[in-house]
């Protein structure tokens, strides 16, 4: 059975394949020279910064951006700041996995107007709880890096944007906030 597909569909489905090269990005990508430097202060308190990991400095030589390792002296904080959309930035939680933790995902955090995706970490008897969000200057706020990308690159958000993943130490039978 042949199946006869309209031509405006076709065209449609051309135009939105194409998309992402019709909107002219040069204008929007920011230099590295934007980058307004690490906060001092996380949720309150004082931020520490800390070394990158090994695979972290690797990530960053090709990152669009910066990224930096905090601690606040109960959690540790990776703030990433981009100034372009890019598939390298990916849910952190990608990268437990890849580290040999396991994941069990938890409903969306609100903390007032923030959204934080949620997740469960553990390895041996390392028991994480891990938040992530990512949003710009604007007010714009992604709890999922696929909904930040598709956002920015079809020019529904422009940046620079800020990447935040806290992890701090919990026990599987309490849910703490973060």
């Amino acid at each position: 059975m042949l199946i006869r597909i309209p031509p405006f569909f076709l065209l449609l489905c051309l135009l939105a394949a194409f998309s992402p090269w019709l909107r002219g990005t040069s204008q929007d990508i920011q230099t590295d020279e934007s980058f307004p430097g690490w906060p001092s202060s996380f949720d309150g308190r004082p931020l520490t910064a800390l070394p990158l990991s090994s695979l972290e400095a690797s990530l960053q030589r090709e990152f669009p951006g910066r990224i930096g390792r905090f601690s606040d002296g109960r959690r540790e904080i990776i703030l990433r700041w981009l100034n372009r959309e890019t598939r390298q930035l990916h849910a952190s939680s990608d990268c437990f996995k890849a580290n040999g933790y396991r994941v069990d995902a938890q409903p969306i955090k609100r903390l007032g107007a923030e959204r934080w995706s949620t997740f469960r970490a553990s390895r041996g008897n390392t028991q994480l709880i891990v938040t992530e969000r990512i949003y710009n200057e604007a007010g714009h706020q992604w709890s999922d890096v696929s909904a930040w990308y598709w956002a920015a690159q079809l020019g529904r958000s422009r940046g620079p944007w800020w990447a935040v993943t806290v992890a701090e130490r919990g026990e599987r039978s309490e849910e703490r906030r973060v």
